[in-house]
């Protein structure tokens, strides 16, 4: 029974099936960040380019 319990790597296939899921969620999140923050760099720019009265 020990042994059987021993060999037994159902359970390390879930762990890393979860590991696999964490860094693709991180990796998603990281990515989107670095989007976001892009984006609302040129949302600023946009905006101050409006509010300045024409030349």
């Amino acid at each position: 029974m020990f042994a059987r319990f021993m060999n037994d790597e159902s359970g390390a296939m879930i762990v890393e099936y979860g590991l696999l899921v964490a860094i693709i969620a991180v990796s998603i999140i990281g990515g989107a960040m670095m989007v976001g923050s892009s984006i609302d760099e040129n949302l600023a720019d946009v905006a101050t380019k409006i509010d300045e009265p024409p030349v």
